[in-house]
């Protein structure tokens, strides 16, 4: 195991707490900018589904001040509240960016910490906003590059074990905390942290791995701020360190090495179907292949899927109908609606196809293996995938996709985010707030939070 410097908590600490717009390159502006467009969908479509409207009522019967709101409602819950809510939301369709190598989603953290804490505070400008949202991306992302694959090969989930950090830096930057008290907020954090990735097999805890990570990210640097200490190296600890524990092995150069230079967030890709990235590849090969030979359903008699070892873990498991939650992390499930509907999306995933008798019969036709060539570059490999489909007329056709759909080496281009959220957030505002969003968004640096948050709430969000 790599030893830690001992300074590294104390360095992403004061990192998160001095980071200013200033510092930031254009590139990694815009970058954010398209963040957090895409996690405003994602909250928007969120907020409507029933797992949300669950949490929703739990909290709104337990009280409390009503502070902040609640993004796609006309709702104001207390803060704490609505993070949890909003993030919950924002991971809550299997929509929201990830960077791969870090397996975190970053958008659905951080942005309902930043909104809910702006709301406290009567306003953050929209250069401070940004700033607060690179420190929780930046601080997060080095964290679970940190924790490598071993974390989830362990059976804990990335964005509920590592997220208190991502929420835990954008919250202490917002709060202007110091350098010392940014530290102690992470190592508040970096004990709240939990998620089992079993749930991932039908539980819909998986989406509240995520509000339950932001809130305690937000708890730690509200108890930082007024003096309630954490765990100064909460990183970097031999024993009963979160890395020490929850990884193993951790390669704990990732926490420091280019910090405030080689700026993880380039490496966030998007989403552009509703599933597992590790899915998404084997997808877009799908799709590539079927609109290249003029391809359909009932043209099909096999499929064969190679995958890395590691995607094969998270989603190769055998399809039974359990939720939407297991649809949507499973290989096969999402490979027979991809070609059955050739897409994977919102329509996809409603209750009324998850046992669909066609796509339970493509589910037979269909046969995944883990190829060890693809788990040769770790991390940053693990989504790579090879499809062969074979036709009922004895013709057989491969694609290899190395660049994950919506990547940054395979990006979905500025209309596409723009579909995107535009199909998301219909689901909970009304038409004319969607065009104003998306103006104000690439406009964030003049954007008051507050303004932000006025046009992505609504008078009423249907339950789907």
């Amino acid at each position: 195991m790599q030893h830690a410097e001992p300074s590294a908590t104390r360095q992403l600490g004061t990192f998160a707490s001095a980071l200013r717009y200033e510092d930031l390159p254009a590139e990694v502006v815009a970058r954010l900018k398209a963040c957090v467009l895409d996690a405003l969908g994602c909250c928007l479509y969120g907020v409507t589904l029933p797992w949300t409207r669950m949490l929703l009522d739990v909290v709104t019967a337990d009280g409390g001040h009503p502070i902040a709101r609640v993004l796609g409602t006309p709702l104001r819950i207390g803060v704490s509240q609505a993070v949890l809510v909003g993030a919950t939301a924002g991971h809550g369709f299997e929509m929201d960016e990830i960077h791969a190598a870090a397996h975190l989603h970053c958008g659905s953290l951080a942005l309902p910490a930043a909104l809910a804490i702006a709301d406290r505070q009567n306003g953050v400008d929209g250069r401070k906003l940004i700033a607060a949202l690179a420190a929780g991306y930046e601080v997060g992302l080095r964290v679970g590059l940190a924790a490598t694959g071993n974390l989830f090969m362990r059976g804990h989930h990335f964005q509920g074990a590592c997220g208190p950090f991502v929420a835990a830096a954008t919250a202490a930057n917002l709060l202007e905390l110091s350098p010392e008290a940014a530290r102690h907020a992470l190592g508040i954090a970096g004990s709240l942290g939990a998620g089992l990735m079993a749930a991932q097999e039908g539980a819909m805890s998986k989406r509240l791995h995520c509000g339950r990570a932001a809130q305690a990210g937000v708890m730690g640097a509200d108890l930082a701020a007024r003096g309630f200490t954490g765990i100064p190296n909460v990183l970097e600890a031999s024993y009963g360190g979160f890395l020490s524990t929850l990884s193993g092995e951790p390669e704990f150069r990732h926490l420091t090495r280019g910090l405030s230079t080689d700026w993880e967030i380039r490496s966030v890709g998007f989403k552009p179907y509703a599933t597992a990235a590790s899915v998404q590849s084997v997808l877009f090969a799908i799709d590539g292949l079927m609109m290249e030979h003029s391809l359909a359903a009932h043209d099909i008699e096999r499929v064969m899927i190679h995958c890395s070892t590691m995607a094969h873990r998270h989603c190769a498991w055998p399809y039974e109908p359990a939720g939407v939650t297991a649809a949507q992390m499973n290989m096969f499930f999402a490979a027979a609606m991809m070609i059955i509907d050739r897409n994977a999306m919102l329509d996809q995933f409603r209750d009324d196809r998850l046992t669909d008798p066609a796509a339970l019969a493509m589910i037979e036709r269909i046969t995944i293996e883990a190829d060890p060539k693809y788990d040769a570059g770790g991390d940053a490999t693990r989504h790579y995938a090879r499809v062969e489909l074979t036709t009922k007329d004895g013709r057989s056709v491969k694609r290899e996709v190395l660049e994950r759909p919506g990547s940054p080496g395979n990006p979905l281009s500025p209309e596409q985010l723009a579909r995107k959220f535009t199909t998301l957030a219909a689901a909970a505002l009304p038409a004319g707030h969607i065009p104003k969003i998306i103006a104000a968004v690439d406009a964030l640096e003049c954007t008051d939070a507050r303004a932000l948050t006025d046009l992505a709430t609504a008078p009423s969000a249907p339950c789907r």
